[in-house]
């Protein structure tokens, strides 16, 4: 009897251990199959596990954005725009925040930090990099503030080009250098208000953006509306080459570029030819703009002005007139017998010809502040552009 015990207890035991094993193995099997895919999902390395390989061969998949980008001028880092700073070493915060991508960041908080200027400078060799639009946080970012005081809503990357691209000055930097001045006397204290380079976000918001010298009594046109499906930076510019596919636009427009193309039945700068892009209106009325300026020096402040837009601060003085600019001990003399008058005038063209694009971005306004310098400085000069056909 004991034996039979025995062996009835030791089949129970073993059935035991059976039905445990049945239930417990599932769970065994599965945390075993989970671990496996955790393992294969984690690829700590971009080269393939087995070789030989070729480096030519490796798949990338965003190779072709990678391309256009390393040949745009946003990664031109041999480029004036990212080595001005080579003897210094390290870009001012200031210029950090568009000319290099880590300055960018610091700027708007993307690293963690606190939004705004960078404390301290940033080091040199940096572009405007990868981490630049596609970070992230830039989806947080809601508005952009302009030099003008105007905060202008911004949805993903659109935060990156209106940083950047909205010039360092506005309208009220000029009105306030003028303020209380004698429109044609020289004052000793007035500098040139450089708008800076690249100016494209401030001329496409116009009058609503207050990029230019606003004169009195003239309204302005404001934000350039084009067709409904371009209404962003990205819209035009392939957001890695930066340029521009030209095919959609002929559509709606006729031409071999973007250049042929004109909005408006009318001749702006006199010539009455509208075959011709309107980009052609408003570079003939900016090359007058510019002669008026040099004639006002000349004939109104008797100190003849050159423009060098090779050399910041771009106009110089040129005191005995011999068409040369003014040395004293080896470096050349800015233009120090400003006007408010002439200075406001010389500002708006500077505005309008430091966005190669402003007859894409904001034709209508570029014309309109063109035609209110040039109305300005006819008057102690005896000319009435309207007598030269020169429309607004």
């Amino acid at each position: 009897m004991p034996r039979l015990l025995v062996i009835f207890s030791s089949l129970a035991l073993a059935l035991s251990l059976f039905f445990i094993a049945a239930e417990t193995q599932p769970a065994f099997a599965q945390d075993t199959a989970e671990s496996e895919a955790e393992d294969e999902a984690i690829v700590p390395f971009a080269l393939p596990e087995d070789g030989p390989f070729h480096p030519e061969n490796i798949e990338i998949k965003n190779n072709d954005a990678i391309s256009d980008w390393y040949r745009s001028a946003h990664a031109d880092a041999a480029a004036e725009a990212f080595r001005h700073w080579d003897g210094e070493e390290e870009i001012n915060p200031v210029c950090s925040v568009c000319h290099s991508g880590e300055g960018f960041r610091a700027f708007h908080g993307l690293d963690g930090s606190e939004p705004g200027v960078p404390n301290e400078p940033i080091p040199t060799g940096g572009v405007v990099d990868c981490g630049t639009c596609h970070n992230p946080g830039l989806a947080e970012i809601k508005e952009i503030t302009f030099p003008s005081g105007l905060s202008h809503p911004v949805q993903g990357v659109e935060a990156a080009c209106m940083t950047c691209h909205q010039g360092r000055t506005a309208g009220v930097t000029v009105e306030n250098a003028i303020d209380g001045k004698s429109l044609d006397e020289s004052d000793g204290e007035l500098r040139f208000v450089n708008p800076h380079y690249a100016t494209a976000a401030a001329t496409w918001l116009g009058g609503y953006g207050g990029a230019g010298y606003h004169y009195e009594g003239q309204d302005y046109s404001g934000r350039f509306f084009h067709a409904q499906p371009v209404s962003t930076c990205n819209s035009c510019h392939d957001p890695h080459s930066l340029e521009i596919e030209f095919e959609p636009c002929m559509t709606c427009h006729q031409g071999e570029s973007p250049a042929d193309i004109r909005i408006a039945r009318q001749s702006y700068d006199g010539s009455g030819d509208t075959d011709k892009g309107i980009k052609s209106d408003i570079e003939a009325n900016a090359a007058m703009l510019l002669d008026m300026i040099r004639t006002y020096a000349e004939e109104v402040v008797e100190v003849p002005i050159i423009y060098d837009g090779h050399s910041y601060p771009y106009f110089f003085a040129d005191a005995n007139g011999d068409g040369a600019v003014d040395q004293n001990e080896g470096s050349s003399v800015s233009y120090n017998a400003w006007t408010p008058r002439l200075l406001r005038a010389a500002y708006n063209w500077k505005l309008v010809t430091a966005d190669p694009g402003a007859f894409a971005h904001n034709p209508v306004y570029s014309l309109e502040l063109l035609h209110d310098s040039m109305a300005d400085l006819g008057g102690p000069l005896g000319i009435d552009i309207a007598e030269l056909g020169i429309r607004r």
